[in-house]
Protein backbone atom coordinates (compact mmCIF):
# COMPACT_ATOMS: atom_id res chain seq x y z
CA UNK A 1 0.00 0.00 0.00
CA UNK A 2 2.70 2.30 0.86
CA UNK A 3 4.33 1.96 -2.29
CA UNK A 4 1.16 2.41 -4.14
CA UNK A 5 0.43 5.61 -1.94
CA UNK A 6 2.75 7.81 -1.63
CA UNK A 7 2.77 9.95 1.80
CA UNK A 8 1.96 13.78 1.71
CA UNK A 9 5.81 14.77 2.08
CA UNK A 10 6.34 12.32 -1.19
CA UNK A 11 3.07 14.02 -3.26
CA UNK A 12 4.50 17.66 -2.18
CA UNK A 13 7.84 16.83 -3.89
CA UNK A 14 9.61 16.38 -0.81
CA UNK A 15 12.58 13.64 -0.96
CA UNK A 16 15.17 13.31 1.92
CA UNK A 17 18.72 13.04 0.48
CA UNK A 18 21.14 10.87 1.72
CA UNK A 19 22.48 13.35 3.85
CA UNK A 20 19.29 13.51 5.82
CA UNK A 21 18.27 17.47 3.94
CA UNK A 22 15.06 17.50 2.59
CA UNK A 23 15.14 18.45 -1.03
CA UNK A 24 11.83 19.92 -3.02
CA UNK A 25 11.35 18.63 -6.47
CA UNK A 26 13.98 15.51 -6.56
CA UNK A 27 12.83 12.56 -8.33
CA UNK A 28 12.07 9.44 -6.73
CA UNK A 29 14.25 6.61 -7.15
CA UNK A 30 12.86 4.56 -10.18
CA UNK A 31 11.86 1.35 -8.23
CA UNK A 32 9.23 3.60 -6.50
CA UNK A 33 8.08 4.78 -9.61
CA UNK A 34 5.04 5.26 -12.07
CA UNK A 35 6.23 5.29 -15.20
CA UNK A 36 3.92 6.05 -18.78
CA UNK A 37 5.63 5.21 -21.94
CA UNK A 38 3.76 6.12 -25.01
CA UNK A 39 4.92 4.65 -28.30
CA UNK A 40 5.75 1.28 -25.88
CA UNK A 41 5.12 -1.45 -28.95
CA UNK A 42 8.19 -1.62 -30.00
CA UNK A 43 11.89 -0.38 -30.40
CA UNK A 44 13.03 2.38 -27.99
CA UNK A 45 9.70 2.59 -26.56
CA UNK A 46 9.57 -1.59 -25.51
CA UNK A 47 13.17 -1.39 -24.63
CA UNK A 48 12.83 1.48 -22.25
CA UNK A 49 9.46 -0.23 -20.67
CA UNK A 50 11.60 -3.51 -20.04
CA UNK A 51 13.93 -1.30 -18.29
CA UNK A 52 11.77 0.41 -16.13
CA UNK A 53 10.08 -2.69 -14.63
CA UNK A 54 13.39 -4.59 -14.54
CA UNK A 55 14.67 -1.86 -12.33
CA UNK A 56 11.28 -2.07 -10.29
CA UNK A 57 9.35 0.67 -11.90
CA UNK A 58 5.44 0.36 -12.02
CA UNK A 59 5.12 0.68 -16.17
CA UNK A 60 1.93 1.87 -18.43
CA UNK A 61 2.68 0.96 -21.60
CA UNK A 62 0.44 2.87 -24.58
CA UNK A 63 0.91 2.17 -28.29
CA UNK A 64 -1.82 1.49 -30.52
CA UNK A 65 -1.33 -1.92 -31.37
CA UNK A 66 -2.47 -4.06 -28.81
CA UNK A 67 -1.54 -7.20 -29.93
CA UNK A 68 1.50 -6.03 -29.22
CA UNK A 69 1.29 -4.33 -26.00
CA UNK A 70 0.32 -7.34 -24.56
CA UNK A 71 2.90 -9.48 -25.40
CA UNK A 72 5.34 -6.64 -23.63
CA UNK A 73 2.98 -6.96 -20.81
CA UNK A 74 2.98 -10.67 -20.46
CA UNK A 75 7.02 -10.16 -20.81
CA UNK A 76 7.29 -8.29 -18.07
CA UNK A 77 4.65 -9.82 -15.61
CA UNK A 78 6.08 -13.44 -16.53
CA UNK A 79 9.66 -11.60 -15.22
CA UNK A 80 8.42 -10.43 -11.75
CA UNK A 81 7.53 -6.76 -12.92
CA UNK A 82 4.29 -5.32 -12.71
CA UNK A 83 2.40 -3.50 -16.08
CA UNK A 84 -0.43 -2.84 -17.54
CA UNK A 85 -1.45 -2.29 -21.09
CA UNK A 86 -3.60 1.06 -22.69
CA UNK A 87 -4.10 0.84 -26.50
CA UNK A 88 -3.63 4.64 -27.31
CA UNK A 89 -3.12 6.44 -30.32
CA UNK A 90 -1.16 10.08 -29.59
CA UNK A 91 -3.02 11.45 -32.46
CA UNK A 92 -6.38 11.64 -30.34
CA UNK A 93 -6.00 13.67 -27.74
CA UNK A 94 -9.00 12.41 -25.74
CA UNK A 95 -7.55 8.87 -26.08
CA UNK A 96 -4.27 10.50 -24.43
CA UNK A 97 -6.35 11.92 -21.26
CA UNK A 98 -7.76 8.91 -20.78
CA UNK A 99 -4.53 7.31 -20.62
CA UNK A 100 -3.63 9.53 -17.95
CA UNK A 101 -6.30 8.63 -16.11
CA UNK A 102 -6.09 4.77 -16.07
CA UNK A 103 -2.29 5.26 -14.82
CA UNK A 104 -4.02 7.03 -11.87
CA UNK A 105 -6.71 5.00 -11.34
CA UNK A 106 -4.61 1.71 -11.44
CA UNK A 107 -1.47 2.43 -9.86
CA UNK A 108 -2.56 6.11 -7.86
CA UNK A 109 -0.36 8.71 -9.36
CA UNK A 110 2.03 9.41 -12.48
CA UNK A 111 5.94 10.10 -11.21
CA UNK A 112 7.49 10.25 -15.27
CA UNK A 113 5.82 10.47 -18.14
CA UNK A 114 7.98 9.25 -21.47
CA UNK A 115 6.64 10.80 -24.77
CA UNK A 116 8.32 8.91 -27.71
CA UNK A 117 5.63 7.48 -30.19
CA UNK A 118 6.94 8.26 -33.80
CA UNK A 119 6.36 7.86 -37.58
CA UNK A 120 8.10 8.47 -40.33
CA UNK A 121 8.36 8.88 -43.92
CA UNK A 122 11.11 8.71 -46.89
CA UNK A 123 11.16 10.95 -49.78
CA UNK A 124 12.14 13.70 -51.48
CA UNK A 125 9.36 17.06 -50.53
CA UNK A 126 8.13 17.43 -53.29
CA UNK A 127 6.95 13.46 -54.03
CA UNK A 128 5.59 13.37 -49.98
CA UNK A 129 1.78 14.80 -50.12
CA UNK A 130 0.33 16.99 -47.60
CA UNK A 131 -1.60 14.35 -46.02
CA UNK A 132 1.82 12.31 -45.09
CA UNK A 133 3.18 15.66 -44.06
CA UNK A 134 -0.29 16.34 -41.98
CA UNK A 135 0.12 12.46 -40.10
CA UNK A 136 3.37 12.61 -39.22
CA UNK A 137 3.58 16.02 -37.56
CA UNK A 138 0.15 14.53 -35.91
CA UNK A 139 1.92 11.94 -34.15
CA UNK A 140 5.25 13.24 -33.78
CA UNK A 141 4.76 16.90 -32.66
CA UNK A 142 1.48 17.18 -31.60
CA UNK A 143 1.31 13.83 -29.99
CA UNK A 144 3.50 14.86 -27.96
CA UNK A 145 1.71 17.86 -27.36
CA UNK A 146 -1.12 15.64 -25.89
CA UNK A 147 1.16 13.73 -23.25
CA UNK A 148 2.37 17.36 -21.77
CA UNK A 149 -1.32 18.37 -21.55
CA UNK A 150 -2.64 14.54 -20.15
CA UNK A 151 0.78 14.40 -18.19
CA UNK A 152 0.86 17.75 -16.31
CA UNK A 153 -2.28 17.88 -14.09
CA UNK A 154 -1.27 14.25 -12.69
CA UNK A 155 2.79 14.92 -11.92
CA UNK A 156 0.98 18.10 -10.10
CA UNK A 157 -0.69 16.28 -8.03
CA UNK A 158 1.91 13.68 -7.32
CA UNK A 159 4.16 16.86 -6.31
CA UNK A 160 6.55 16.74 -8.73
CA UNK A 161 8.07 14.15 -11.70
CA UNK A 162 9.77 13.94 -15.02
CA UNK A 163 8.72 14.87 -18.70
CA UNK A 164 10.53 13.32 -21.17
CA UNK A 165 10.57 13.75 -24.71
CA UNK A 166 12.51 11.49 -27.25
CA UNK A 167 13.29 13.61 -30.18
CA UNK A 168 16.21 12.92 -32.22
CA UNK A 169 19.68 14.24 -33.40
CA UNK A 170 17.75 14.78 -36.38
CA UNK A 171 15.74 17.62 -34.53
CA UNK A 172 19.49 19.58 -34.48
CA UNK A 173 20.60 18.62 -37.89
CA UNK A 174 18.41 17.75 -40.32
CA UNK A 175 18.90 14.93 -43.14
CA UNK A 176 17.78 15.07 -46.77
CA UNK A 177 14.67 12.56 -47.63
CA UNK A 178 13.17 12.52 -44.11
CA UNK A 179 11.53 16.07 -43.86
CA UNK A 180 8.47 15.08 -41.73
CA UNK A 181 10.34 13.42 -39.21
CA UNK A 182 12.97 15.54 -39.27
CA UNK A 183 10.21 18.98 -38.81
CA UNK A 184 8.12 17.27 -36.13
CA UNK A 185 11.80 16.75 -33.64
CA UNK A 186 13.28 20.27 -34.64
CA UNK A 187 9.63 21.20 -33.26
CA UNK A 188 10.05 18.96 -30.20
CA UNK A 189 12.86 20.69 -28.83
CA UNK A 190 11.58 23.89 -29.22
CA UNK A 191 8.46 22.49 -27.44
CA UNK A 192 10.18 21.29 -24.31
CA UNK A 193 12.68 24.14 -24.30
CA UNK A 194 9.69 26.13 -23.59
CA UNK A 195 7.99 23.90 -21.30
CA UNK A 196 11.14 23.98 -19.18
CA UNK A 197 11.49 27.22 -18.86
CA UNK A 198 7.67 27.81 -18.18
CA UNK A 199 8.24 25.22 -15.24
CA UNK A 200 11.35 26.46 -13.92
CA UNK A 201 9.96 30.70 -13.79
CA UNK A 202 6.75 28.98 -11.82
CA UNK A 203 9.09 26.69 -9.79
CA UNK A 204 7.37 23.54 -10.35
CA UNK A 205 9.54 20.62 -8.77
CA UNK A 206 8.63 19.08 -12.65
CA UNK A 207 11.81 18.36 -14.45
CA UNK A 208 12.10 18.10 -18.70
CA UNK A 209 14.56 16.41 -20.12
CA UNK A 210 14.48 16.11 -24.01
CA UNK A 211 16.54 12.44 -25.56
CA UNK A 212 18.60 12.88 -28.54
CA UNK A 213 19.20 9.40 -30.13
CA UNK A 214 21.51 9.21 -33.28
CA UNK A 215 20.47 5.78 -35.51
CA UNK A 216 19.19 2.69 -33.85
CA UNK A 217 18.75 -0.29 -35.30
CA UNK A 218 14.26 -0.10 -34.20
CA UNK A 219 11.76 -1.39 -36.34
CA UNK A 220 10.58 2.12 -36.68
CA UNK A 221 12.78 1.99 -40.35
CA UNK A 222 10.62 -1.87 -41.47
CA UNK A 223 7.59 0.53 -40.28
CA UNK A 224 8.19 3.77 -41.93
CA UNK A 225 6.75 4.67 -45.31
CA UNK A 226 9.53 4.53 -48.56
CA UNK A 227 9.20 6.76 -51.31
CA UNK A 228 12.51 5.62 -52.30
CA UNK A 229 12.26 2.32 -54.53
CA UNK A 230 13.35 0.32 -51.41
CA UNK A 231 13.51 -0.30 -47.71
CA UNK A 232 15.10 2.72 -45.55
CA UNK A 233 17.61 2.00 -43.01
CA UNK A 234 19.50 3.91 -40.34
CA UNK A 235 22.76 5.81 -41.96
CA UNK A 236 25.83 3.70 -39.47
CA UNK A 237 27.36 3.93 -36.96
CA UNK A 238 24.20 2.65 -35.57
CA UNK A 239 23.78 1.79 -31.71
CA UNK A 240 21.40 -0.66 -29.92
CA UNK A 241 17.76 0.73 -28.62
CA UNK A 242 19.07 -0.74 -24.72
CA UNK A 243 21.36 2.40 -24.81
CA UNK A 244 18.08 4.45 -25.57
CA UNK A 245 16.04 2.99 -22.89
CA UNK A 246 18.65 3.04 -20.16
CA UNK A 247 19.42 6.53 -21.03
CA UNK A 248 15.58 7.26 -20.49
CA UNK A 249 15.91 5.65 -17.31
CA UNK A 250 18.49 7.13 -16.07
CA UNK A 251 16.66 10.45 -16.92
CA UNK A 252 14.02 9.29 -14.62
CA UNK A 253 16.16 9.56 -11.67
CA UNK A 254 18.63 12.56 -12.61
CA UNK A 255 16.69 14.68 -14.92
CA UNK A 256 19.35 16.60 -17.78
CA UNK A 257 18.04 19.11 -20.32
CA UNK A 258 19.08 17.45 -23.45
CA UNK A 259 20.81 14.20 -23.70
CA UNK A 260 22.03 13.09 -27.13
CA UNK A 261 22.89 9.21 -26.98
CA UNK A 262 25.64 7.61 -29.09
CA UNK A 263 29.01 9.44 -30.07
CA UNK A 264 27.56 9.95 -33.85
CA UNK A 265 24.90 12.47 -32.09
CA UNK A 266 27.74 14.77 -30.61
CA UNK A 267 28.97 14.85 -34.12
CA UNK A 268 26.11 15.64 -35.58
CA UNK A 269 25.27 18.72 -33.26
CA UNK A 270 29.33 19.90 -33.57
CA UNK A 271 28.82 20.00 -37.25
CA UNK A 272 25.62 21.68 -37.43
CA UNK A 273 27.11 24.18 -34.77
CA UNK A 274 30.48 24.92 -36.67
CA UNK A 275 29.45 24.89 -40.06
CA UNK A 276 25.77 24.09 -41.20
CA UNK A 277 26.58 25.00 -44.87
CA UNK A 278 29.71 22.33 -44.83
CA UNK A 279 27.42 19.72 -43.52
CA UNK A 280 24.81 21.07 -45.94
CA UNK A 281 27.29 20.75 -48.83
CA UNK A 282 28.30 16.84 -47.36
CA UNK A 283 24.96 15.21 -46.97
CA UNK A 284 24.14 16.62 -50.65
CA UNK A 285 26.67 14.55 -52.33
CA UNK A 286 24.53 11.50 -53.00
CA UNK A 287 26.58 8.77 -51.79
CA UNK A 288 26.18 10.00 -48.37
CA UNK A 289 22.97 11.68 -48.34
CA UNK A 290 20.50 9.16 -49.80
CA UNK A 291 22.97 5.64 -50.26
CA UNK A 292 23.61 5.53 -46.50
CA UNK A 293 19.81 5.86 -45.50
CA UNK A 294 18.72 3.40 -48.40
CA UNK A 295 18.84 -0.92 -48.16
CA UNK A 296 19.22 -3.30 -51.30
CA UNK A 297 16.04 -4.36 -50.16
CA UNK A 298 12.46 -3.11 -52.18
CA UNK A 299 9.92 -1.23 -50.04
CA UNK A 300 7.03 -4.25 -49.15
CA UNK A 301 4.55 -1.60 -49.37
CA UNK A 302 3.76 -2.24 -45.96
CA UNK A 303 3.71 0.89 -43.13
CA UNK A 304 2.26 2.39 -40.04
CA UNK A 305 1.63 5.50 -40.71
CA UNK A 306 -2.33 5.17 -40.35
CA UNK A 307 -2.38 1.95 -38.78
CA UNK A 308 -0.27 0.02 -36.73
CA UNK A 309 0.89 -2.89 -38.06
CA UNK A 310 0.54 -6.41 -37.32
CA UNK A 311 2.60 -8.82 -34.98
CA UNK A 312 3.80 -8.86 -31.59
CA UNK A 313 6.10 -5.97 -31.48
CA UNK A 314 10.08 -6.01 -31.07
CA UNK A 315 12.65 -3.93 -29.55
CA UNK A 316 14.99 -4.44 -32.60
CA UNK A 317 15.47 -4.05 -36.19
CA UNK A 318 16.88 -5.72 -39.17
CA UNK A 319 19.92 -3.84 -40.06
CA UNK A 320 22.36 -5.90 -41.44
CA UNK A 321 25.49 -4.59 -39.79
CA UNK A 322 27.71 -3.87 -37.10
CA UNK A 323 25.21 -2.82 -34.32
CA UNK A 324 27.13 -0.81 -31.37
CA UNK A 325 26.14 -2.03 -27.77
CA UNK A 326 27.45 0.70 -26.16
CA UNK A 327 28.75 4.39 -25.98
CA UNK A 328 31.15 5.94 -23.70
CA UNK A 329 30.13 9.10 -24.69
CA UNK A 330 26.92 9.47 -23.44
CA UNK A 331 27.43 7.19 -20.11
CA UNK A 332 30.74 10.05 -19.48
CA UNK A 333 30.05 13.36 -21.10
CA UNK A 334 26.17 13.28 -23.05
CA UNK A 335 24.79 12.58 -19.53
CA UNK A 336 26.41 15.53 -17.57
CA UNK A 337 24.77 18.54 -16.52
CA UNK A 338 25.49 21.44 -18.19
CA UNK A 339 26.76 24.76 -16.32
CA UNK A 340 23.56 26.33 -17.92
CA UNK A 341 20.85 24.02 -16.55
CA UNK A 342 22.71 23.84 -13.01
CA UNK A 343 21.77 27.84 -12.87
CA UNK A 344 18.26 27.18 -14.27
CA UNK A 345 17.74 24.80 -12.03
CA UNK A 346 18.92 26.71 -8.77
CA UNK A 347 16.85 29.62 -9.62
CA UNK A 348 13.47 27.28 -9.90
CA UNK A 349 14.47 26.03 -6.36
CA UNK A 350 15.03 29.38 -5.05
CA UNK A 351 10.97 30.02 -5.79
CA UNK A 352 8.29 29.27 -3.41
CA UNK A 353 6.92 26.13 -3.49
CA UNK A 354 3.48 25.82 -5.42
CA UNK A 355 1.02 25.24 -2.61
CA UNK A 356 -0.45 21.48 -3.94
CA UNK A 357 -4.18 21.23 -4.20
CA UNK A 358 -6.34 19.06 -2.17
CA UNK A 359 -7.09 15.51 -3.59
CA UNK A 360 -8.62 12.60 -2.41
CA UNK A 361 -6.96 9.75 -1.24
CA UNK A 362 -6.82 7.35 -3.86
CA UNK A 363 -9.23 3.91 -3.18
CA UNK A 364 -7.73 1.11 -2.92
CA UNK A 365 -7.89 -1.83 -5.72
CA UNK A 366 -9.89 -4.65 -5.73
Amino acid sequence: MAAAYPSRRRRCGLVRTRSGRVARGMPKPVSEQVVVIVGASTGIGRAAALAFAAKGAKVVCAARSAEALDTLVEQITKDGGMAVAAPTDVADPGQVRALAHLAEQHFGRIDTWVNNAAVGVWGRVEEITDEEFDRVMRVNFLGHVHGIHAAMPALRKAGGGVMIGVASVEGVRSVPLHAPYTASKFALRALYDTLRMELAQEGAPIAVSTILPASIDTPFFEHARSKLGAMPKPPPPVYAPEIVADTIVYAAEHPRREIPVGGAAAVFILGQRLSPALTDALFSIRRLGVGLQRTDRPDNGVDNLDAPMDGPGQVHGSFPGRVLQHSLFTQLIGRRPRPGELLTAALARLRPAPTPSPEPEPQPQT
